[in-house]
């Protein structure tokens, strides 16, 4: 990885590093086709595609069983880190259930919320190149906690299922299993076929295939967000272990060959130890060629910033997926950056930590998306309803507040709603 400093960015290197996206629209046409056969033919489409996509023959789409199966078949470590990762993702997700409540105001006004969860939700679970059994606790286990009835999950079908996803996908508590991928899934969720259950929502992240299909039937149904290529920023400063920003960064290249991996720090040697690490490191890598080409892309590289200040700033601006902290004044830096999926502090706080099992959830906004919202997180999955109760007297005081401006919107059958209440 090369140093660039900062300030010397030019407007196609800037493009580079914030036009992030998710790639979907080179595939949109196909998407769009396959979604509206799934609609209109159902498991004979979903079927098809199966086959043509993932090169499987897939008779029952239902494999609910199987996962229950896989559980006791599973090494006992694995299920004993499947099993510690579930609990400290329940355990987070627990902790943000929100309380109904309602409070009586002094003029008469009773006002409240209350909170109810969906009913039925798709989860899709990555399978193919890479299988991702943390993403079914991710996506699973927050929908379950708000008290969804249905969870269904829909993962890539496979000559030889992963056992370790679907064990994984029947301790996260899923009510129904379909080896499904790609668009098609998408689509059968968000319309049901003869054996999927139509569901409210389509949560999870994908390929641009999956994501092309959120995009699709969004509106027809629910999504949690569109999410591109998984990213990294590290801000770090002339404290930070050029060995751990390193770590972190390859980790995260490893994902994707389109994922962005960007370091920024105001010490020049800092950044220079911080890129020699790099190339040093992903040498030794299992997936090697996939990590150097996303660190060699131009959305990746070592920044060099000219003071902590435009650091900051800089990672403000990014809106990372993955913001770690690596400073001897992390908590200041924290303070001034608003926009961020995940934050990790310090550094024993590897990205790797959320990704598994910390508890927090790996489900986030990429490409600028954390500036609007959130991760996947027990909200997701819940409705608010308002609640309101008024007696005779905080009507009253509130009767000419509500006709005056009924009146001035040309809404006089509003107006007449209250006056009605104090006709002799």
């Amino acid at each position: 990885m090369n140093v660039r400093k900062l300030a010397d960015l030019g407007p196609d290197d800037r493009r580079a590093l914030f036009d992030r996206d998710a790639g979907i629209e080179g595939v949109r046409e196909d998407v769009r086709d396959i979604v509206s056969r799934v609609r209109e033919e159902g498991d004979v489409a979903v079927r098809e595609f199966c086959e043509e996509f993932d090169g499987v023959s897939v008779g029952n789409l239902d494999i609910t069983d199987e996962a229950e199966r896989a559980y006791d078949e599973i090494d006992d470590g694995i299920r004993e880190a499947i099993e510690t990762a579930a609990e400290n993702v329940r355990e987070f997700h627990e902790a943000q259930l929100p309380d109904d409540w309602r409070r009586e105001f002094a003029d008469g006004r009773e006002l409240g919320r209350r909170f109810r969860p969906l009913e039925r939700v798709g989860v899709y679970v990555p399978g193919g190149a890479a299988a991702y059994p943390s993403s079914a606790l991710m996506g699973v286990i927050p929908a379950k906690v708000a008290g969804v009835e249905q969870v269904a999950v829909a993962t890539p079908p496979a000559e030889e299922m992963n056992p370790v996803t679907l064990a994984a996908i029947h301790v996260a508590g899923a009510d129904a299993v379909f080896n499904v991928g790609g668009a098609q899934a998408v689509a059968a969720l968000a319309y049901g076929t003869e054996q999927v259950d139509r569901v409210q929502k389509v949560v999870g992240p994908g390929n641009k295939w999956v994501t092309a299909a959120k995009a699709e039937v969004q509106g027809d149904v629910a999504i949690d967000f569109l999410a591109g290529p998984s990213e990294v920023l590290v801000v770090a400063d002339d404290t930070a272990d050029p060995r751990l920003v390193a770590a972190d960064l390859v980790a995260q290249a490893e994902h994707d060959p389109e994922a962005s991996v960007v370091a920024v720090t105001d010490d020049e040697d800092t950044a220079e130890a911080i890129a020699e690490e790099v190339e040093s490191q992903v040498e030794n890598r299992e997936r090697a060629d996939v990590a150097r080409k996303a660190l060699d892309g131009d959305e990746s590289g070592v920044l060099l910033a000219r003071s902590p200040s435009e650091a900051i700033l800089f990672a403000e601006e990014y809106a990372a997926e993955h913001l770690s902290i690596q400073a001897d004044d992390d908590e200041e830096i924290l303070d001034r950056i608003d926009s961020a999926g995940s934050v990790f502090l310090g550094p024993y706080t590897p990205v790797a930590a959320g990704d598994y099992a910390s508890g927090t959830n790996h489900v986030l906004p990429t490409n600028g998306g954390a500036k609007i919202t959130g991760g996947l997180s027990v909200d997701t999955f819940l409705r608010e309803t308002t609640v309101q109760r008024l007696d005779e007297g905080a009507l009253g005081d509130l009767s000419e507040t509500i006709t005056t401006l009924a009146e001035a919107e040309g809404l006089e059958a509003h107006a007449e709603s209250v006056r009605k209440r104090f006709e002799d």
